[in-house]
């Protein structure tokens, strides 16, 4: 038997074990929708400490993200004949004035991208109504309430705990008017409500949740430097893979309402040839664009036409492009646009059966045998079948192009030529669109020194051994020799084909 039937054979047999574990899974033609956990932040405080306005103001700079604002009042429990009879009599500041299994069980669903349905709570009746408030999963999440740091379950879900810190006569001037104002209560009752149930309730169950807070906002909504340093520290985190920690030289651009809908647009298997081909090189033309600013550079000063000095940069010179044939090609002119008269050279691989593709799943010490085996015949497989580089490349800073990353292997075929041709590991980027974890595990601990800039890390490899969500059969799709006539995808267009 051949190398290349021992691989089909192995992989045969992998693929059969990995189905007999997922028999109660849904048919591999459904499609599946990434589970992408939202960013959770809660925000606690005394009664009108300006915890609303703290979040508003964070929302209003956080334009590229999506966000929803849950309110800890909507989950007050609805107050029955006998309670209404005696409302001025009930504690609304007291932990069990709300319902905390309901509340937790709503923002379990909403972190783990599920739709919820929201209680719409009436102050003047004291009873929730309807309609509910439908709420749909969101990039971030914030929720707000006087006690939404006292239950240690729903703390567990936060990524960030802030308290807003403001003086207590303060925050009694502005329930006064609020109360008053907003929920056509008599000032009386307010301050009675406030001595008698808000402050003994502020004391015991709302000041001392404040230890458990990740930062403080002292005078609330006044304080415009927290409020940005909580937006800037926000933005980092949402644009930091889990990924990322773990390799400091891969790099992915931040995203944006504009990038997403991009990936959207080339993703959608009924999208035409003509718009996959616009909106690609647009997002290849971004990810070169962040790449080169990734070279080394040297500070320089210049005179300006009106004569002033300018201290600016020069970047490194030397440089080239290496695409691989041929859905690398399709980001060459991006490059050739950013970078005037930059020599590319091309590298063309080969890989026989199933070689390239990399198994996401070992649940037993058989699968892992079966797995070590299969990959080391599928590098083996792999064949160099042209090249064609420049003969000085190794003084060359090198731009690696190739705008899928699924198992690695071919990736890991060619970055080995380009070592071998004398170029540094440190002087080589690669840049592509999406690539699976998978990928960049196994390029990034094979090649710790070289950086990989993308922009989306995928979900995963699926059994079928396909990035997932993917974006189909990427040279097919922008060279139009794709077999679907009436758009640029197929019936099989939601994952990657080839393996990189």
């Amino acid at each position: 038997m051949d190398s290349e039937a021992v691989a089909s054979s192995l992989s045969i047999g992998i693929k059969h074990h990995l189905s007999l574990q997922s028999n109660n899974a849904s048919s591999s033609s459904s499609p599946r929708a990434p589970t992408k956990q939202s960013f959770f932040i809660g925000v606690a405080g005394g009664t009108a400490s300006g915890k609303t306005t703290v979040c508003n103001l964070i929302i209003s700079q956080l334009r590229d993200q999506r966000v929803v604002l849950v309110n800890q009042d909507s989950f007050y429990h609805s107050l029955n004949e006998e309670k209404l009879k005696s409302v001025h009599e009930y504690n609304f500041d007291h932990p069990e004035s709300f319902d905390t299994e309901l509340l937790l069980s709503c923002m379990e669903k909403l972190k783990l991208g599920q739709a919820v349905s929201i209680p719409n709570y009436d102050f003047k009746t004291h009873q929730s109504i309807e309609p509910a408030r439908q709420v749909n999963p969101s990039d971030i999440i914030i929720l707000e309430g006087i006690l939404v740091l006292h239950d240690p379950r729903v703390r567990d879900l936060m990524n960030m705990k802030i308290f807003v810190d403001t003086d207590s006569d303060v925050r009694l001037s502005r329930r006064i008017q609020r109360d008053t104002v907003e929920r056509g209560r008599n000032i009386q009752n307010v301050l009675e409500q406030y001595t008698k149930f808000v402050k003994p309730s502020f004391d015991e169950f709302i000041l001392p949740s404040k230890k458990y807070a990740d930062i403080i906002i002292p005078r609330g909504g006044d304080n415009d430097v927290a409020i940005d340093l909580i937006v800037q520290h926000i933005h980092t985190k949402l644009g930091q893979h889990d990924l990322c920690k773990i390799y400091p030289n891969l790099f992915l651009i931040f995203s944006t309402f504009q990038i997403r809908g991009m990936h959207t647009l080339i993703r959608d298997a009924q999208t035409t040839k003509h718009d996959f081909v616009f909106y690609s090189d647009r997002l290849i033309r971004l990810v070169v664009e962040h790449g080169l600013g990734h070279l080394p550079f040297q500070e320089q000063q210049i005179i300006t036409p009106t004569g002033s000095i300018y201290s600016g940069v020069v970047f490194c010179k030397r440089l080239c492009g290496v695409s691989v044939i041929r859905s690398g090609e399709s980001m060459e002119n991006a490059l050739r646009a950013c970078c005037k008269g930059i020599k590319i050279g091309k590298i063309l691989i080969h890989g026989e059966g199933n070689s390239g593709r990399q198994v996401c799943v070992i649940i037993s010490f058989f699968h892992i045998l079966l797995f070590v085996c299969l990959m080391s015949l599928q590098c083996m497989l792999l064949q160099l079948i042209y090249e064609k580089l420049p003969k000085d490349i190794s003084s060359r800073h090198v731009l690696f192009l190739d705008p899928v990353l699924s198992s690695g292997n071919s990736a890991i075929k060619a970055i080995s030529l380009l070592l071998s041709k004398g170029v540094p590991e440190s002087n080589i980027i690669f840049l592509n669109l999406i690539a699976a974890p998978e990928g960049i595990h196994a390029v990034l601990k094979r090649f710790p020194m070289l950086k990989l800039v993308t922009s989306e890390i995928d979900l995963s490899l699926n059994e079928d051994l396909r990035v997932i969500p993917g974006m189909g059969e990427f040279g097919d799709r922008y060279f139009g020799t794709d077999s679907n006539e009436t758009g640029s995808g197929s019936s099989s267009s939601s994952s990657s084909k080839t393996p990189k």
